[in-house]
C-alpha cells in the first residue's frame, strides 16, 4: 500500500466551505482526512470557508477530495474553479454537480429519461397556490430546489398552510419546488464509478420517528433506524438499484453519489426523489453503511472514490 500512497501524491480534502451544510462537511471531511492519512496517503485539510482559491492553488495538490455538501461546493461552481487550475478531483463534473444540485431540473431530465419521480409544480410569488393544491392534492412537500439535508422543507397538510411553507423555502430559493406527497417507505440506493461501470451498492432504508428524516434526525440522532440491505424481495431490490443507477448515469454523475427514493405503499412502485453528488461521510452517512454490507470498509471506499479524481473537461 505504502507505494500505492506515494502515488496519489499531496491530496487536498476540500470540507467546511459556506452552504447550509457546513457542520455536516466539517465531520465527512475530518473523517475522509483521517481515513486516507491511515492508508498512507499525504491527506491535508482545506476548509473553502475560510481560505481562497489562491491559496489551494499555492497549496499545489496534486488532487483533491471533495468532501462539501450544498451550494459552492457541490453545485458545481468548485468543480469549473478546479477544473480552471488544473487539479484533479473527485465526485461529479460541472454540469452534473450543477443538474444535480438543483432538484427542478434534476426532476426535468429524469421525467424525459422515462424515469419515475412525484409530480411537482415551480412555484414564485405570482403562483396560484389554491391551483397548485388543486392538481397535485394534498398533502405538499414545499422544498428549496437547490438545499440539502432537509434544509427548508416543509410538509403541508391543509392549502392554508402553503404561503407559510412557500415563504420559509423561497427565503433561500429564488424558485420553489412543490411536490406531490407519495406514502410509502423511504430508502436510499449508493452509487459508484462512472457511465457503464456505474454500480449500485446494497440499498438502505432509513425508518425516522414519526417518519420525519429531517436535519437533526439525520445527522444527530440515534433515533432513526437504518436496515441495510433492505428487507426487500430479490425483485423490487433490484428495480430499485436499476432506476438509481439510470437515474445516476442520465445526470452524467461519476465517482461517487446517492439517490434517494420512495416505495409507493399503495402499488410498491418507486419514485426517485433526488440524487446527491456529494453525499455525507459521517459516522450516520448511508453510502459507508452501504459499503460495509458489501465488506468494503470506510478506509478503503475514501481511497477507491479519491483514485477516481480527475479532470472532466477535454482539451
Amino acid at each position: 500500500m505504502a507505494t500505492e500512497a506515494k502515488a496519489y501524491g499531496k491530496v487536498g480534502v476540500l470540507f467546511g466551505g459556506r452552504s447550509a451544510e457546513r457542520e455536516v462537511s466539517i465531520m465527512s471531511g475530518t473523517g475522509v482526512a483521517k481515513a486516507l492519512q491511515s492508508k498512507g496517503i499525504d491527506a491535508h485539510l482545506f476548509d473553502t470557508g475560510e481560505r481562497s482559491l489562491a491559496e489551494l492553488a499555492a497549496e499545489k495538490f496534486d488532487r483533491v477530495f471533495i468532501a462539501l455538501h450544498g451550494r459552492y461546493g457541490e453545485d458545481g461552481s468548485l468543480q469549473g474553479a478546479l477544473e480552471l487550475l488544473g487539479i484533479p478531483y473527485t465526485g461529479s463534473g460541472v454540469m452534473a454537480s450543477a443538474v444535480g444540485m438543483d432538484k427542478i431540473t434534476t426532476k426535468i431530465v429524469w421525467l424525459a429519461a422515462g424515469l419515475p419521480t412525484p409530480r411537482y409544480a415551480v412555484l414564485n410569488a405570482q403562483s396560484d397556490l389554491a391551483a397548485v393544491c388543486a392538481d397535485l392534492g394534498l398533502p405538499l412537500i414545499v422544498k428549496p430546489p437547490h438545499e440539502g439535508s432537509t434544509i427548508g422543507i416543509t410538509k403541508v397538510n391543509e392549502a392554508g398552510a402553503l404561503k407559510a411553507a412557500y415563504d420559509v423555502a423561497a427565503a433561500l430559493d429564488d424558485a420553489v419546488l412543490a411536490e406531490e406527497f407519495i406514502t410509502g417507505r423511504e430508502f436510499t440506493v449508493a452509487v459508484l464509478g462512472a457511465g457503464a461501470a456505474a454500480r449500485a451498492l446494497p440499498v438502505v432504508e432509513i425508518v425516522a420517528p414519526q417518519g420525519n428524516y429531517d436535519y437533526q434526525n439525520k445527522y444527530f440522532s440515534d433515533d432513526t433506524q437504518y436496515f441495510c440491505p433492505a428487507q426487500l424481495p430479490a425483485e423490487l431490490t433490484a428495480e430499485m438499484q436499476r432506476i438509481a443507477v439510470e437515474a445516476y448515469r442520465a445526470l452524467g454523475c461519476e465517482g461517487w453519489g446517492r439517490v434517494d427514493v420512495l416505495l409507493r405503499e399503495r402499488d410498491q412502485k418507486p419514485y426517485l426523489l433526488e440524487v446527491n453528488t456529494s453525499p455525507g461521510m459521517t459516522g450516520h452517512s448511508l453510502v459507508p453503511m452501504a459499503a460495509r454490507a458489501l465488506g468494503i470498509s470506510y478506509e478503503d471506499l475514501c481511497v477507491e472514490i479519491l483514485a477516481s479524481a480527475r479532470l472532466k473537461m477535454k482539451g
